[in-house]
């Protein structure tokens, strides 16, 4: 069911930008806050997987978050990354959220140490009482070797301030579970680029999105053809992202995005390690994908 909310449609998973030393640039996070608001993406999300928050400290990643907010000046909303493996640190990580002035929290599931579901449901509703800020869950096995289950989320959805949730498994059959059986209100969105248009088709109100974060108008409009139920114009504008859907996945993200935001001129090329620059041969590959969008020159 569609619903009127301001988290409806495009959000970017917005990158950390770094100088070639690896340190923040915090001139060219403030110009992709300002490229963001100009094209139309309805959030940015602060500190999430794309932006590194593994390999920044706890003070670096405040940092960021409230620059973010500062940058865009009320023009956008902001979501802030404050997931960690412990239950204690994403509460003071969403605490310092809320009080730096982010609109919404994102946290994604304890990763690594394999809680159980009800671990999961504690987890969450320890944060969510701890802390007043609205809050999304963010579901991402890949990563985390840990899934939340529809059925648990199901169970967090009756929490007030656990406003939806960010499925980026991929399974549209995990996406049709969770519209069939969340509340109504409660904020369905995709964090998988490639299926993100059919999640949003099947009645999903959004995606937080990596392939956004190079094309965010062309993301921008065919998320919000789908949420008019265009299913000609949602496909026929995610047919050309097609390929860089693919490509920005081609080493672990955000490698390849970063690499494109430089090639693009948006932003330096530093990553941190154990990250890496990405590879000669994919290079290639993804340039090609910039030169078809028109978002560098052949």
């Amino acid at each position: 069911m569609r619903i009127n909310h301001p988290l409806v449609g495009s959000m970017v998973a917005l990158i950390t930008p770094m100088l070639e030393d690896g340190s923040v640039d915090f001139n060219a996070l403030k110009t992709l806050v300002d490229f963001h608001v100009d094209s139309g993406t309805k959030a940015i999300v602060s500190m999430g997987t794309t932006g590194e928050s593994a390999t920044l400290n706890h003070d670096e990643h405040v940092e960021v978050m409230q620059k973010t907010v500062e940058f865009a000046q009320g023009r956008i909303a902001i979501i802030a990354g404050t997931g960690a493996n412990s239950t204690t640190e994403a509460i003071e990580l969403t605490q310092a959220a809320k009080d730096i002035g982010a609109d919404f929290c994102l946290l994604v599931t304890p990763y690594y140490n394999k809680p159980t579901q009800e671990g999961l449901y504690q987890h969450y509703k320890a944060i969510a009482e701890a802390v007043d800020i609205d809050q999304i869950l963010y579901n991402v096995p890949g990563r985390t070797a840990v899934d939340l289950s529809v059925d648990t989320a199901v169970r967090l959805s009756t929490i007030d301030n656990i406003i939806g949730i960010k499925d980026a498994t991929g399974d549209l059959k995990v996406a049709q579970a969770l519209i069939s059986q969340c509340p109504e209100g409660f904020l369905l969105y995709s964090g998988d680029d490639a299926t993100a248009v059919e999640f949003i088709l099947m009645g999903g109100h959004g995606g937080i999105s990596v392939s956004a974060n190079v094309a965010p108008k062309q993301v921008s409009d065919a998320y919000n053809a789908a949420m008019n139920n265009d299913r000609n114009l949602a496909e026929s504008i995610n047919e050309k992202l097609s390929d860089l859907h693919q490509h920005l996945f081609v080493e672990s993200n955000p490698i390849p995005v970063k690499w494109a935001l430089h090639k693009m001129g948006k932003c330096e090329s530093g990553i941190r390690l154990p990250l890496t620059k990405l590879s000669q041969q994919f290079q290639i590959i993804l340039q090609q994908d910039l030169s078809s969008l028109g978002v560098i020159s052949k």
